[in-house]
């Protein structure tokens, strides 16, 4: 069973998908199941991948780790989402991007998710 806001990823493919309604089905792509992405937010390596917060001018600034992540075509960071109540704010990036995105939003302990094309999903809280 999916979970609104859910992120799939086709292992094949590697097509990604974000759950906008919640049903009882399996999401396949590629004549096969896609698989349920975990959020992370414990970094292990020397890779940084969990957004950071600050208060900006006008709302938020989420950086990506605390040094910035790579932005390169075989490694960057695809999407930044921020949720606070029932909004839902995602700004996408691409790579040469700078890895950071600003939100007219007024709160820094907003639920936070980046995804990395290598790394997955990653979140600045439980």
């Amino acid at each position: 069973m999916t979970e609104l806001l859910d992120v799939y990823k086709c292992e094949k493919c590697g097509n990604v998908v974000k759950i906008a309604h919640a049903g009882d089905g399996e999401l396949v792509c590629c004549g096969q199941p896609m698989v349920r992405m975990e959020e992370q937010w414990e970094e292990a390596g020397k890779e940084k991948h969990v957004p950071v917060l600050e208060k900006v001018a006008g709302g938020i600034k989420v950086r990506i780790g605390s040094v910035p992540h790579p932005m390169e075509e075989k490694h960057h960071i695809e999407w930044v989402e921020v949720r606070k109540g029932r909004k839902l704010c995602v700004y996408k990036l691409k790579p040469g991007d700078t890895p950071e995105a600003e939100f007219l939003l007024d709160d820094t302990n907003a639920k936070t998710r980046i995804y990395c094309n290598i790394h997955g999903l990653w979140t600045n809280r439980k």
